[in-house]
């Protein structure tokens, strides 16, 4: 039997973990999950559609990507112009690949890109948690 998976979520250290909650809920619609410590200074923060923020106020991401960091993040937007439209009052920086990719302040790149209709909504109603 071939064995199946995917990625659940995906955790990384942030500055600002207050900024990047909010870049993430309102570009991109990805509620909260769950919280550690208290709702306006949280540990660490996990949000419907797979990302977990810990924060590091201390936290400084290589000069580049070629240094081992994690490269970029993909992730599927249900309306790719409605995303970029929204990201831009944030200051993001858009990368050489395209006009969808983006950095963010402590350097992560994300990848946005356009999902077939429906598509982001199905995946959404998975509960990886349910027993």
């Amino acid at each position: 039997m071939a064995i199946k998976a995917y990625v659940e979520h995906v955790a990384v250290r942030v500055r600002d973990i207050r900024w990047h909650i909010n870049f993430f809920s309102e570009v991109l619609g990805m509620d909260v999950r769950e919280i550690d410590g208290p709702t306006d200074d949280p540990k660490q923060y996990w949000t419907m559609g797979g990302m977990q923020f810990i924060a590091a106020p201390d936290f400084k991401a290589p000069p580049s990507n070629d240094d081992g960091w994690l490269a970029h993040l993909g992730i599927m937007v249900d309306d790719l112009e409605a995303a970029l439209q929204a990201a831009e009052p944030w200051g993001v920086k858009t990368l050489p690949q395209g006009r969808n990719w983006l950095q963010l302040p402590d350097g992560l790149a994300v990848e946005l890109i356009q999902a077939a209709p429906g598509t982001v909504q199905q995946a959404l109603l998975v509960n990886p948690r349910a027993q």
